[in-house]
Order: C-alpha cells, then structure tokens, then sequence
C-alpha cells in the first residue's frame, strides 16, 4: 500500500517538473523575441474651426392652417358632385348637392302663404284706420305675416343646408359618397384642407424656453424632398410645459405656394438661434465614449524612456457640442492646427506608439447623403 503512494507521488512529481520545463522554454522564448512590436496604424485630421449657427433640433408633423372633413348638415339623397378628388376650390365653391325637391315644394307652399297673409295684414291695416275692426284683429293678422316669414325662412335655410359650399379656399381630397347615395346628417362627404400655408408642430424641452423668441426662423426639412428645405417662422409658443414630458409646444408656419407639403408629414424642425458659435470640429469617429469621460488621442512627437523620439498618442478628456452629419463640435480640450486620430480609438492609450496611414479616412461631411437613405 505504501509502495503504490509513492509511486503516485513520485508520478505526479514528474509531471509537475515537466510542466514547469515547458512554461520556462516558452518564457525564454517570448523574451527571445523583439520588444519592438508593430505599432498600430490609425487614420487622422487636423482639426479646425467652424462657425455654427446653433440650432434647436426637433422632430415635427406637418398641419393645415386650415383643414375639415365636410359634413353634411342635413339628411338626403345626393344629386351631384361639383367638384373631382383633390381639386382646388375657391371659399363658397359648391361641391355637393343633396336632392332638394321636396324642400322646393314645401318652400312654393310656404310662400303662398306668406303672400295671403301679407293681404289680409295690408286689408287689416286699412280697416283699422277705419276704425272697422279692432286693434287685436289687426295684431292677428301681424302675427300670421310674420309666421309665415320664419317658414319660408326656415325653408330657405334647410335648401341652403342641402347645398354643401366650401367654408375656405383649399384642396379637396378623395370624396367618401356618390351620386344617388342616402347621407344622414352629419355624415362625413370629403376632406377639404388650405395647403398653404402649413403649420409646423412640435416640441422642445423646457431648458431650451428662455432661447425662444415668435419670429425666429426655422428649417424644416422631409423626407420627400430630402434636397430642399423649406424656411419658416415661429409663430406660437404654447404658455403651458406638458407634464408627463416637461417639453413646450411650439409651432412654425411655413409658406407651400407649389402644394409640396402635405398634412400629417413626418419633418425634421431646426430653430436657429441668433449667435454664431466658432467651435473645433472634428469627426465622431475620433471621440472615445466613455462613462467617466469623453476624449480623442492627439498625435504629436514624444521620447522614449531611451530619449528617442517616436510618434504617439496623447489621451485627452474633452467636452462635446452639437453634431452635424459626420461632424461633432468640440467646445474644450482641442486646439486648432491638433493632429487627431479619427479611426481605430478603441486600440489606443496614453503614450502609444503608432503610424499614420491616411489612404482610407471616415467620412467627414455635415451633410451626409446615404445611398441607402
């Protein structure tokens, strides 16, 4: 039993010692090999200085100035539409027509009436200058005129009704009746929206309240029309912060004389603020993101713990800015003319050796057009 214990052991010894003999030959090894590593190629820019006209950016939707779905304001059957889908029409324009005939004959009735009554009221009067009949005869006789005159009134009024106009110049949409269908009262008949002007309705967060100003201009730009903005003015500031959001309604109003713009739109608002701003741009690609800070790594010349001089990186902590595009501004920590590396950060620390190597840079545009966009 003893002798078996120690032969293990004596076996396990062995395997300690040739374990240890290889990790040795492999440390000899590694530092048998050269301490110069090669160092790591990054890309770079030297930075400049931009004016920026700073911006509040939001995401907005397109409205009407003016816009309804026209109702009808009273029950029939329709006899004829005056004008096709999306056409444009003038204030008063006709555009539906509901059947009238009953109405027509009612009001011929209704007029028959009101004509007797105005004789018998003239044949009172007369008569009661003579003296022939009394006061509250004649009265009578008034008050029979003047039903009569609200009945043809109202008659007048539901014919009116059955003649749907538009209540504002603008451009119909795609109709929801036809000719000969039965409509109830305030059934919906077709949209009508004023496409010119358009309001611009969004939102922005309170902090942004004391830099707002009715009357500052705003770009807004869409999605259909990616190479045109369109230049508007800020014209209402809501007086009251939604609570759920604490963000301000706002509203620009933009002209449309070409009818580019439609209600509902999905835009992108940009209020521009009065001063410029000289700021240090460079591209995002050269920002390290990091939870205790933000930086970039400057290139410039540095010496060795042997005094000789080689290219390195210098990690320093900045403050960012607005972006725009490719583009990031930075507000401190950056000097004009700096030469900065804009790829491979994430390979990079205070003091390291590398290479520049600018045959294939990032992109460095502030207004970047996609091909898949």
């Amino acid at each position: 039993m003893i002798k078996r214990f120690i032969l293990a052991l004596a076996g396990f010894a062995a395997l300690v010692v040739s374990l240890g003999a290889v990790k040795v030959a492999q440390i000899r090894e590694m530092s048998a090999m050269p301490r110069d590593m090669p160092a790591p190629a990054v890309t770079s820019i030297r930075a400049e200085t931009a004016v920026w006209r700073p911006t509040i950016d939001a995401i907005a939707t397109l409205a009407p100035v003016e816009g309804v779905t026209v109702a009808a304001d009273a029950e029939g059957t329709v006899v004829r539409i005056a004008v096709d889908n999306g056409a444009a029409v003038q204030a008063g324009q006709v555009l539906i027509e509901l059947d009238t005939s009953v109405e027509t004959a009612q009001l011929a009735a209704a007029a028959a009436r009101q004509a007797i009554a105005r004789l018998e009221r003239d044949r009172a009067a007369e008569l009661r200058v003579k003296n022939s009949i009394s006061q509250a005869e004649l009265d009578a006789a008034t008050a029979r005129v003047n039903q009569a005159d609200a009945d043809v009134a109202a008659l007048q009024a539901l014919l009116n009704k059955k003649v749907i106009r538009a209540p504002f110049a603008g451009r119909v949409g795609i109709r929801s009746v036809n000719v000969g269908q039965y409509v109830g009262r305030g059934a919906r008949l077709l949209p009508l929206q004023r496409l010119d002007p358009m309001f611009v309705d969004f939102s922005i967060p309170q902090r942004h309240l004391p830099q707002l100003a009715v009357g500052q201009t705003v770009q807004v730009r869409v999605d259909a029309y990616p190479d045109r903005p369109f230049t508007g003015t800020l014209t209402a500031i809501d007086p009251g912060v939604d609570p759920s959001s604490r963000n301000i309604a706002v509203q620009a109003t933009v002209a449309n004389p070409e009818d580019l713009l439609r209600a509902g739109m999905f835009a992108r608002a940009a209020i521009e603020l009065p001063e410029n701003a000289p700021v240090v741009v460079l591209p995002a690609t050269a920002v390290s993101y990091a939870s205790y800070g933000n930086s970039v790594f400057v290139i410039e010349k540095m010496k060795d713990e042997t005094g000789q001089e080689y290219l390195g990186v210098r990690q320093q902590f900045v403050r960012l800015g607005a972006t725009r595009g490719d583009q990031i501004a930075i507000l401190s920590g950056v000097k004009p003319g700096e030469e900065v590396a804009t790829s491979g950060v994430f390979k990079l620390r205070n003091g390291l050796r590398i290479r520049v190597n600018n045959r294939v840079q990032p992109t460095n545009n502030p207004a970047p057009r996609p091909n898949n966009a």
